[in-house]
């Protein structure tokens, strides 16, 4: 974690600029990102914990758009107003953009190089870890007792069954605050009937 006294930017500033530097250099797609902000924000400098930044991101893939956009818009704002939000989506879009381009241009040369093939052959895989750690390092917080557990147990086997993610958030959402607030309200009955009793003597 990087203190305080040691960060020679502004805070905006470097998370802009790594935000530009998770979308030049991240490959696998949404996922992956997420991993590379986890070690960035949550690990490394202890911008914001591991439960804030899944609901971000669960924020963030329920809007329409794209996923990873969302989520640094999101996360810029969150750490350094409006203004850093908007860099940081920059950050994270522009070098994709770029990118993109210079490969449409000359996409046929790109499609058609043996090189190129074999070089995203091991791209591919290094991504599935990277992936796999995010998931391990931030399972705790994400699943911290049965009804988590549960709950992430029914939303896989419903992508499983090709249920919409969007839906699957929503039907999340429900099903942890209809399950806890029972919870809560069981918890709070015993310590009620305590009162009446002691009253009543």
């Amino acid at each position: 974690m990087v203190e305080e006294g040691k960060r020679t930017l502004p805070k905006w500033a470097d998370m802009s600029l790594v935000m530009l530097k998770i979308g030049l250099f991240t490959f696998g797609g949404g996922w992956s990102i997420v991993a590379q902000m986890q070690k960035e924000f949550v690990e490394k400098r202890g911008w914001l914990g591991e439960e804030e930044l899944l609901d971000i991101v669960a924020i963030g893939r329920s809007f329409p758009g794209i996923m990873v956009v969302n989520t640094a818009v999101m996360l810029g704002y969150r750490i350094g107003g409006v203004g850093c939000a908007f860099l940081c989506a920059f950050g994270m879009a522009f070098p994709a953009f770029v990118v993109m381009a210079a490969v449409t241009t000359c996409y046929t040369a790109v499609r058609d190089n043996p090189w190129v093939a074999r070089a995203m052959v091991g791209v591919r895989a290094v991504v599935v870890p990277i992936i796999l750690s995010a998931c391990l390092g931030m399972r705790k917080s994400a699943v911290r007792d049965r009804v988590g557990l549960g709950i992430a147990v029914l939303a896989f086997l419903g992508l499983l069954a090709g249920i919409s993610n969007l839906y699957i958030i929503f039907l999340g959402g429900f099903v942890g605050l209809a399950v806890q607030t029972l919870l809560a309200s069981r918890q709070a009955q015993p310590g009620q009937g305590e009162e009446k009793g002691g009253g009543e003597g």
